[in-house]
C-alpha cells in the first residue's frame, strides 16, 4: 500500500500518493461516501458569532461594542441601534478514536455487520461530512493529526482498514488531542471503564468537548442463551461455561445497564454526551445523531 507523503508534498506526488490509497480501500471508501449521501444535513453553519463572511443575525447594540460595529441603515428603522452579526467561520479540529481491539469484531448474525465495521463506517462517514464543511478532522493519536481537504479522507479510510488489536478490550487515549478540540470516542465500551474516565478526565482538563457512542451487537442487549452455553471473549483469552445461561439474564442485563448508566454519568460529567447504537439498526440514524451532537456541542 502507498506511503502518504507529507503534506508540504508536491501536488502531482500528494495526487499520486492518494490515487495509491483510493485504489486498495474501494468498500469502506465507497460504503462512507453512499452513507453520507444520503443524510440530508444541508449547509453546515457554526452559528457562532465572529469573523466571517456570511451574514447570521442582528442584535442590539451592547455597552462597549464600537461604532464601526453597528449597521446604521438596520438600526435607522427602529428606535434602537443593532449591531450586523457574521457567522464564524474558524475550522475546528475534530479528532476520532474507533476502537479496534478484538471485542469490536463480533456479530451475532452472519449478515449483520461486526461492531468494528460498523463503528469505521460511520466515523469515515462523519469525517467526509465534517471535511466537506471544511472542519480539520484527525485520529486521537499522532499518526493522522487533524487535516482538512479529500486526502485526509483517505488517511483516515487507509488507518480504520488496519488489522484489529492483539487486546480483548480497547481504551480511549486522549494524550494526543489538541486542548480546545472536538472528539467521537466509538466503542463498545466492554474494557474497563476506568480506562474512559481517565481519557475524559485528561480531554476535560484539555477544555476539549465530545461525543462517546456505544456499539453493541443486538445479541448483546437481549442475552438470547439458553442451557449450556461456552462464552469465550474474541481473543480466546476468557473463557466461562454455564448449564444455565438463561439464568444469568437478568443479571448480566442489570450489569450492562449500569455499565450504560456510568459511562453516560462519565459524559456528563465532562460535558460530553453519550448514546447506544446498535448494529441491527440503520446506520443513518447513528450518522445523524453523531453530527447533531456535534453541533449541538458548540
Amino acid at each position: 500500500m502507498s506511503e502518504v507523503v507529507p503534506h508540504s508534498a508536491r501536488p502531482a506526488g500528494l495526487r499520486r500518493a492518494a490515487e495509491g490509497l483510493a485504489s486498495a480501500l474501494p468498500p469502506l471508501m465507497a460504503d462512507a461516501l453512499h452513507l453520507a449521501s444520503t443524510v440530508q444535513l444541508g449547509e453546515h453553519g457554526r452559528r457562532l458569532s465572529g469573523m466571517g463572511d456570511e451574514f447570521w443575525q442582528y442584535r442590539p447594540a451592547h455597552a462597549g461594542d464600537e461604532a464601526r460595529l453597528i449597521d446604521w441603515r438596520r438600526s435607522a428603522r427602529a428606535d434602537a441601534q443593532f449591531v450586523r452579526e457574521k457567522e464564524w467561520q474558524a475550522a475546528q479540529s475534530i479528532h476520532l478514536w474507533v476502537d479496534d481491539a478484538r471485542s469490536m469484531e463480533f456479530s451475532g448474525d452472519r449478515k449483520r455487520q461486526s461492531k468494528a465495521d460498523r463503528a469505521r463506517l460511520l466515523a469515515l462517514a462523519l469525517g467526509v461530512l465534517l471535511i466537506r464543511a471544511g472542519e480539520r478532522v484527525g485520529l486521537a493519536d499522532p499518526i493522522a493529526p487533524p487535516r482538512s481537504g479529500e486526502v485526509q479522507l483517505l488517511r483516515l479510510a487507509h488507518a480504520f482498514t488496519q488489522e484489529a488489536g492483539a487486546a480483548d478490550f480497547g481504551a480511549p487515549d486522549a494524550r494526543a488531542i489538541l486542548a480546545g478540540s472536538r472528539a467521537i470516542f466509538i466503542s463498545d465500551f466492554m474494557g474497563d471503564p476506568e480506562e474512559v474516565e481517565r481519557a475524559l478526565g485528561l480531554a476535560a482538563d484539555k477544555g476539549v468537548t465530545g461525543v462517546l457512542l456505544q456499539i453493541l451487537d443486538p445479541v448483546e442487549e437481549a442475552f438470547p442463551f439458553d442451557g449450556r452455553t461456552i462464552f469465550e471473549s474474541m481473543a480466546g483469552t476468557l473463557t466461562h461455561e454455564t448449564r444455565k445461561a438463561g439464568d444469568l439474564r437478568t443479571r448480566y442485563q442489570a450489569r450492562l445497564a449500569e455499565r450504560k448508566a456510568r459511562l453516560a454519568d462519565l459524559a456528563r460529567k465532562a460535558g460530553w454526551l453519550f448514546s447506544t447504537h446498535h448494529t441491527g439498526d440503520p446506520a443513518q440514524a447513528a450518522l445523524l445523531w453523531l453530527y447533531a451532537a456535534l453541533r449541538k456541542d458548540h
